[in-house]
């Protein structure tokens, strides 16, 4: 899986520029916690009618009461009931978004991934007895629980998007190109990952270290996809100013020089074939 740098557009650094923004960017700060704050209120209420009165009878008028707001309030904010119970998918996606637009230069498109998906873990995390809620609600109604699917496949294709625009484009010839393959199936792998460690802790009522375990999920995942993904590809593993794949390891011969790059996390036989295969080459 070969992967090359895209450089993010350099901030502006007018101090004009910065202090004419100040108020328009402090008004929409405000702006965005007022709305979360009632996003938050209508799923509250919905998830109270919900388990009183069941998902089926509860209508989008009676939830709109319930938290003393209009109707033509509750659809300002989401389309259906079955949206109310997940407030902050739409405002987590773009905190994850921002991490990817954010990443430094160094670091693997794998390893960034990783990092946006923590951005949904820490919704769950930051109000543990309403995820817990949230779970047993959507095990009980299967449509809140497509409603939960769909929300899902937003943030796999986000990180799709990103780890497909970090191929090298003229690595490969269109025939035999399976960049959107790998692309694919790595973003689906960090999301299962996340998922799986996510059921988990919910179905503990939301006890346990639930960081340090999907630190270990995603390391399973770095050592597959650093070992596996990149078999069959070009020969160095590694992408510009020296960034590995995470555990892979390259070799290539310069003059008389054999040059050997790994993670510390590689499997030594890897390193070792990737050295006796550099051999055979020369």
């Amino acid at each position: 899986m070969q992967y090359v740098r895209v450089m993010s557009q350099p901030a502006k650094s007018s101090r004009t520029s910065a202090t004419s923004d100040a108020p328009e960017s402090t008004a929409g700060s405000r702006a965005a916690a007022q709305r979360l704050k009632m996003r938050r209120e209508l799923a509250a209420a919905a998830m109270e009618l919900f388990a009183t009165k069941g998902y089926e009878a509860t209508t989008v008028d009676e939830i709109a009461a319930r938290a003393g707001v209009a109707r033509r309030t509750f659809f300002r904010h989401f389309r259906s009931k079955e949206e109310a119970i997940f407030p902050d998918h739409d405002d987590t996606l773009v905190r994850a978004e921002a991490v990817l637009n954010a990443a430094p230069a160094h670091e693997h498109p794998l390893d960034t991934v990783c990092r946006g998906i923590k951005e949904v873990m820490k919704m769950y995390a930051a109000r543990p007895e309403i995820s817990v809620a949230r779970y047993k609600l959507t095990r009980e109604v299967p449509t809140l629980r497509e409603a939960e699917i769909a929300s899902v496949a937003r943030y796999e294709r986000l990180f799709t998007r990103y780890l497909l625009g970090h191929f090298d484009e003229h690595a490969h010839d269109d025939d035999a190109n399976d960049d959107p393959l790998l692309a694919e199936v790595a973003a689906s792998a960090v999301v299962t990952a996340h998922n799986h460690v996510l059921r988990r802790w919910l179905r503990a009522d939301g006890r346990g270290d639930v960081e340090a375990e999907l630190d270990h999920a995603f390391a399973i995942v770095r050592r597959t996809f650093g070992t596996g993904i990149g078999a069959g590809r070009t020969p160095s593993a590694v992408g510009p100013a020296g960034s590995s794949a995470p555990g892979a390891s390259a070799a290539s011969v310069q003059g008389e020089v054999l040059v050997t790059v790994a993670r510390t996390d590689a499997p030594l036989h890897d390193v070792m074939r990737t050295i006796e295969q550099a051999l055979k080459e020369r």
